[in-house]
């Protein structure tokens, strides 16, 4: 019985990427048109590597994160995902991974990008997990082998993804927003308050990283849980 509950919780942290399930649906179509929208807003530069944040748990940045992943992929450029939530994790979850070496071994010198980097089931697209949780994320996040990872990443692929911590819990998304190209904030329709939105995006802001947009999740749950894409302008 304890086997089957175990089993039961593993069940229910494995989430459905629904750009890999189902590429022509309406929800990945919205998906696409973030991309597109992304792809403009750094019209005056190449954007290679971005974070995805939120204010907020529960708002919907990993599967946002994932998603957008897989579009990018489905486009034909050579993506990395990297969870850079090195406090709850949830990208080895969607992704059917093990969680024995990823980022965090990288930043303590202990593996390689080769060595960590997953292939998955979608075409272009590659995973590096969160590794065994550190107990100085902040730091870790800080460091200069950060910056030598992305570079390095940087080399091999079109455009490196992180997934980070919620901005206004902790201050890793300011610390990686000021490494990577632009920043993407999730917001989640009827759950996040409007003071919250307000003071994530004052977080994000003065940031080395272009404050791309926000994505409006869930906002009409009743009708395929569409999400969209609303500019900064």
């Amino acid at each position: 019985m304890a086997r089957k509950r175990k089993q039961s919780r593993q069940t229910n942290k494995m989430r459905h990427v629904i750009a890999k399930l189902n590429p022509k649906s309406p929800i990945t179509e919205q998906y696409r048109t973030i991309r597109t929208n992304l792809q403009f807003a750094a019209i005056d530069e190449d954007l290679r590597s971005m974070i995805v944040t939120s204010s907020g748990p529960g708002e919907g940045k990993s599967i946002t994160t994932a998603n957008l992943s897989v579009v990018y992929a489905q486009q034909g450029k050579k993506v990395l995902l990297v969870d850079a939530d090195l406090r709850k994790p949830t990208v080895h979850y969607t992704f059917r991974l093990d969680n024995l070496r990823g980022l965090s071994n990288i930043l303590v010198g202990e593996k390689t990008l080769e060595e960590t980097a997953n292939e998955t089931d979608v075409d272009n697209l590659d995973v590096i997990s969160c590794g065994p949780i550190p107990p100085n994320p902040s730091e870790l996040l800080a460091s200069q082998k950060m910056k030598q990872f992305l570079s390095e990443a940087l080399l091999t692929y079109d455009i490196v993804i992180f997934d980070t911590p919620p901005v206004l819990a902790v201050t890793d998304a300011q610390i990686m927003a000021n490494i990577v190209d632009g920043s993407l904030l999730v917001i989640r329709s009827k759950m996040t308050e409007y003071e919250a939105a307000i003071k994530a995006k004052e977080a994000l802001e003065p940031a080395q990283a272009k404050l791309l947009g926000t994505v409006l999740n869930d906002r009409e749950k009743k009708q395929a849980n569409y999400y969209y894409y609303y500019g900064n302008n």
